[in-house]
């Protein structure tokens, strides 16, 4: 079954280029020129990922990124920020406000099949390649993760992460004491298609400390190299 990914993208020149493209990858893409459309959509089916314009006629995509994250039913639902400007700042603050990757136009779209591929990759681990169902930390499996459901649950209550965080997460938790470098982390996330910086790393981790709350400081910073996650 073809995974579907919506576009909101207001250009009808550029979304016919994502669609094409990602059509021809073998994946199933609809588009919307606008949020209501989509949001519509939206009610009636989720799709895999979302690939999300900044500047839209009724409304902006670093908002609706934002309510889409907050909202239980979408939080893990990947999203890729798409938009004119490239400065580091707006990269940064689509990041924050939960989106999984960022492309800046005009973009190559081998870049943006790449990109959409790694995350969907990311975004359904293979248990059977693993052999892991869920991953327990903790005393009493305070902080426990069910990768097959992609769920993690800190002292029984669900914590809504993006397919990123929940990556981070599911990496630094399978070797617990180990020091990955963002360098390493950068490269399980989006392999030889990354085009972020170290900084990027450095944004989700935030985010992901603060949402696991009285668990957060599982996760240390070792100055100068990376991250590791130490009981």
């Amino acid at each position: 079954m073809k995974d579907t990914i919506y576009i909101v993208e207001d250009e009808p020149d550029i979304s016919e280029l994502m669609s094409v493209n990602l059509e021809n990858a073998g994946l199933s893409a609809v588009s919307f020129p606008d949020i209501a459309g989509f949001r519509s959509a939206l009610s009636e089916k989720k799709p895999s990922l979302v690939i999300l314009d900044i500047m839209l006629p009724d409304g902006d995509g670093m908002e609706l990124c934002k309510e889409l994250k907050k909202e239980h039913s979408t939080a893990n639902m990947p999203v890729i920020m798409v938009t004119a400007r490239g400065d580091e700042i707006d990269r940064v603050l689509g990041l924050e406000l939960g989106a999984d990757d960022y492309i800046t136009k005009p973009f190559s779209p081998r870049e943006l099949v790449a990109r959409v591929k790694n995350i969907l990759k990311r975004a359904a681990y293979d248990v059977a390649a693993t052999g892991e169902e869920n991953i327990s930390i903790g005393p009493g499996d305070s902080l426990y993760i069910d990768i097959r459901r992609h769920q993690v649950m800190a002292d029984g209550e669900y914590i809504d992460l993006t397919a990123t965080e929940f990556n981070i997460l599911v990496l630094l938790s399978r070797r617990k004491g180990w020091v990955f470098t963002r360098e390493q982390i950068l490269d399980h996330l989006w392999g030889d298609d990354k085009a972020v910086t170290d900084r990027t790393i450095d944004v989700h981790v935030n985010h992901l400390r603060e949402k696991l709350g009285a668990h957060g400081g599982l996760l240390k910073n070792i100055r100068g190299v990376g991250y590791k996650l130490d009981l």
